[in-house]
């Protein structure tokens, strides 16, 4: 009878902890499911968008003359001085640098360090090739007539 008795109590307290288990393995998959989210979101904020330079305008110094470049919405540029047009082809963004491939010479891409910069502000850049310019974001130009390729 000792066993019997014995038996239905241990038969009756692992049937009560079933239900406590299955609400743990519930809270604890509603935990790491709550923590995937949080870690997905963080991993959101912590990737900021690039900064682009489409739809950008910059004045710079080249060559004892000043320059300025604009960046249409498409990524083609141009670059003029005063009212002479000094060169135009396509910009893109790659790896954190600023691209240039222009339409007018045979050198190829050409890339530039870059830096988020608001209207009025300025940085030193060099080039890939070791070249170093300060630019100037300024607000953006349409091309003029003009200079238009």
């Amino acid at each position: 009878m000792r066993i019997v008795m014995t038996s239905l109590a241990v038969l009756a307290l692992v049937a009560c902890n079933k239900p406590a288990e299955t609400t743990n393995d519930v809270n604890a998959a509603d935990a790491n499911m709550a923590m995937d989210a949080n870690v997905a979101a963080d991993a959101n904020m912590a990737t900021p968008a690039g900064f682009q330079i489409n739809e950008t305008s910059w004045e710079f110094t080249r060559d004892g003359k000043a320059h300025k470049e604009t960046i249409d919405a498409s990524g083609n540029y141009v670059a003029w001085s005063g009212d002479k047009h000094v060169d135009h082809g396509t910009a893109v963004m790659k790896d954190g640098k600023a691209c240039f491939t222009s339409a007018m010479d045979k050198e190829g891409e050409v890339c530039w360090t870059t830096s988020p910069t608001e209207v009025g502000q300025s940085f030193d850049t060099t080039s890939d090739k070791g070249e170093k310019l300060t630019v100037t974001r300024i607000a953006f130009l349409p091309v003029p007539e003009a200079v238009k390729p």
